[in-house]
């Protein structure tokens, strides 16, 4: 597979003004697996070299599919595999709007926090894991791709939060668009 190709198809397809191309409905044959992956800090590397051109990221993060647990790049002709190690998105800067808590990944995609199912504790790759591998935020940016809150947003809002004691455990929450959003839990000893 040229990356240089699928780079042209993909500019071909996204030339129609629309943010975001319409992957979910692009159901092109498999073309193989190519050298691309998705390291836990969120950086891009093809055939083992950091990708330094956002443009390109961007360009591929929009046209990113998961379909089970495997991740493809897709244009409405060609579908290539990729390697992602914990998940493709980080989110690396947050702000509070009106109430509204918006997160920005590495790649400029904006989620605004407003419903429950946007957010899930879970429990991280190994190489993240503290010794009790305690479960942390992950946020669903579009379809069924979601981002990692990078360790110092994570921190950061940890300091914003509220907590909620119970008999079980202690809540650690932040509030977005009027919903209570659990962003840790600590067993009480």
């Amino acid at each position: 597979m040229d990356l240089t190709k699928f780079q042209h198809q993909l500019t071909s397809a996204a030339s129609n003004g629309r943010a975001l191309p319409p992957v979910e409905d692009w159901n092109p044959d498999f073309c193989g697996d190519i050298n691309l992956e998705i390291k836990l800090d969120g950086r891009w590397f093809y055939e083992n070299s950091p990708i330094g051109r956002a443009s390109l990221v961007k360009l591929f993060a929009s046209v990113l599919k998961k379909e089970g647990d495997s991740y493809f790049l897709v244009t409405p002709v060609e579908k290539v595999g990729i390697r992602v190690e914990d998940v493709p998105f980080l989110v690396t800067k947050w702000e509070q709007q009106e109430g509204q808590l918006i997160l920005t990944t590495q790649t400029d995609d904006s989620i605004t926090l407003t419903n429950q199912a946007q957010l899930a504790l879970r429990t991280p790759p190994a190489a993240l894991q503290d010794t009790d591998a305690t479960p942390i935020p992950y946020v669903k940016v579009r379809r069924n791709l979601w981002a990692r809150l990078h360790q110092n947003v994570y921190y950061q809002l940890i300091d914003t939060a509220r907590v909620h004691e119970s008999e079980e455990s202690t809540l650690l929450m932040i509030e977005s668009s009027g919903t209570d959003f659990i962003i840790g839990t600590l067993p009480n000893t």
